[in-house]
């Protein structure tokens, strides 16, 4: 019933268990300031406590209004618009540049493979803060710093390293076989990747594409160096909110954002499950 062995002595039993607490207490300091936000977003005053009325669960202590707030002010409408104008196009760049990529170090005989990995994904690794100032004083130089595309560009730098992992993984069990048998029936370069490559590791791109679309849509420091007003996304707006005015239409668009995040979260799931299956990792 426990899982264990009737054999299991009492130190196997502790770690057993201790194991199973410890996990418990990580998942609660993890997840706990995030599930405070949600219930939070439907209080009826503006105040980022829990009033009497939440805590003993009257109907009084509820509302939508901060929800509305954020549907009818021009403002947050105006940085929502910016984030699905920028995330999108910055997530297609990323998932054009990151496969072209992965697929190329996938290539055995290309030279300096470890190097160029290093470098591609160093964006993942580096502190946001100086890349977001290198990006600040390269973008100035060249005109792009303020404008739309400096931004999209800018994100899409961010994306690309989570496209070429997903990618990179899902080129590990993939049969080389097939290209070469789709050569040798006479299928150019390019027919062959969309036609054989690209079906088998779909999961794997739209995964590092989810990845890289919540990135930019969730992303503040960089945009706050390379952007202007002009480009203020959400999370700008929220920044601003939290500096400025304290507005708690803030606890309302996190919790929309969380609820995002856990949709795409499950559709990369989702996905990884379909593409092990493919590959034939995991049963049917």
């Amino acid at each position: 019933m426990s899982g264990l062995p009737p054999y299991a002595t009492v130190g196997q039993k502790a770690w057993y268990y201790g194991f199973r607490v410890i996990c418990g207490l990580i998942f609660f300091f993890l997840i706990a300031p995030i599930a405070v936000i949600i219930p939070l977003s439907f209080n009826a005053e503006d105040f980022f406590t829990f009033t009497p009325e939440m805590l003993s669960l009257s109907p009084e202590g509820y509302s939508m209004k901060h929800y509305e707030d954020f549907f009818t002010n021009s403002e947050w409408q105006q940085a929502l618009w910016n984030s699905v104008r920028i995330a999108p196009m910055a997530t297609i760049l990323s998932v054009s540049f990151g496969t072209l990529a992965a697929i190329g170090l996938s290539q055995p005989h290309v030279p300096f493979r470890r190097a160029i990995m290093a470098i591609l994904i160093s964006p993942m690794i580096v502190p946001l803060i100086i890349s977001a100032a290198g990006m600040y004083f390269f973008y100035s130089r060249v005109g792009l710093q303020g404008t739309y595309w400096g931004v999209v560009l800018a994100h899409a730098a961010l994306g690309i390293p989570f496209v070429i992992i997903t990618v990179t993984a899902t080129l590990v069990g993939f049969d080389r076989s097939l290209t070469r048998a789709s050569a040798n029936l006479g299928a150019d370069p390019v027919t062959t990747f969309f036609k054989v490559q690209m079906p088998l590791i779909l999961p794997g791109v739209i995964s590092g594409g989810l990845f890289a679309f919540i990135t930019s849509f969730d992303e503040v420091v960089v945009v706050l160096f390379v952007g202007s007003a002009g480009q203020k996304t959400l999370p700008w707006q929220m920044f601003t909110g939290l500096r400025e005015q304290i507005s708690p239409t803030i606890l309302a668009v996190a919790t929309i954002l969380v609820t995002l995040s856990i949709l795409l979260l499950a559709t990369i799931e989702i996905l990884r499950r379909r593409s092990e299956k493919l590959r034939g990792m995991s049963p049917g």
